[in-house]
């Protein structure tokens, strides 16, 4: 989450529940009104962010009141594909926010704008409610969706893939890239190559299609949702706090917790 707003935790246990409708409208051709009730094309949103810029109003509240404004899921925007909702479930906000802010870097302090797409700082606290009001409830539940979906499951892996490997090592076995198969089998009961070719046949990607971004995560999230409902609640809770203090650990530069056995 992002670290300079003050922020409440959703009970341990994996994302939350999966949202009644989308918060963005996926079909084509369709883009739907946000919480507000009113529909922006991408042009007004764009135009509205800069205007608000303009006359000084604060860049980081100005930037969530766009994101509450922005309806596609996706687009192709300089011969590049911006997926902004992974799974129909999970809002990828720091990729909206590059995408909004690659519109007005003139407008926005270069620093600030740096540790907000590379460490998801804000330059300013914003209050929980506060940040859930400007990007809208649908919008905030999919934010929470990806938080816990993607970010905290990429920092789960990593510490089952730390564990694994230093209990390797300790028993006086060489290092291997084999480890990282162990360490999804821990977690999903599965090698990651398994895990992989199912994903890949539930996605309808072909076996020599390359994986991008939007494709790992999506990966990431559909891990996610079955390791949740696969292994019972108690362990689910206790793999969430493991990532939690992992991801901890990572923006603190301190050293990682140990992976239960």
């Amino acid at each position: 989450m992002p670290r300079s707003r003050t922020a409440g935790t959703p009970a341990a246990g994996g994302a939350v529940a999966d949202l009644s409708a989308p918060p963005f409208n996926v079909a084509a051709g369709q883009e739907p009104a946000p919480d507000s009730g009113e529909c922006y094309s991408p042009a007004e949103v764009i135009r509205l962010f800069r205007s608000q810029l303009a006359t000084g109003f604060p860049w980081h509240r100005a930037l969530l009141e766009a994101m509450g404004r922005w309806a596609p899921a996706e687009e192709w925007h300089r011969e590049r594909r911006f997926k902004y909702v992974i799974g129909r479930e999970a809002f990828d906000w720091l990729l909206l926010a590059e995408r909004l802010c690659s519109e007005a870097e003139d407008l926005i302090p270069p620093e600030e704008l740096e540790r907000l797409l590379f460490q998801g700082d804000l330059p300013e606290p914003v209050e929980e409610g506060e940040f859930r009001d400007l990007l809208g409830v649908s919008k905030y539940r999919a934010y929470l969706n990806y938080h816990y979906g993607v970010v905290l499951e990429e920092a789960l892996q990593l510490a089952a893939e730390e564990y694994v490997r230093k209990r390797h090592l300790a028993r006086g076995f060489s290092d291997s890239e084999d480890l990282v198969e162990e360490a999804f089998r821990h977690l999903y009961t599965k090698t990651r190559a398994d895990l992989l070719t199912e994903f890949r046949a539930e996605a309808r990607l072909g076996k020599r299609q390359g994986l991008n971004l939007s494709d790992l995560k999506e990966f990431t999230y559909w891990l996610h949702k079955r390791r949740v409902n696969y292994w019972d609640p108690a362990r689910v809770a206790y793999d969430t706090r493991l990532a939690i203090l992992r991801l901890e650990s990572l923006r603190e530069n301190a050293c990682s917790p140990a992976f239960p056995q």
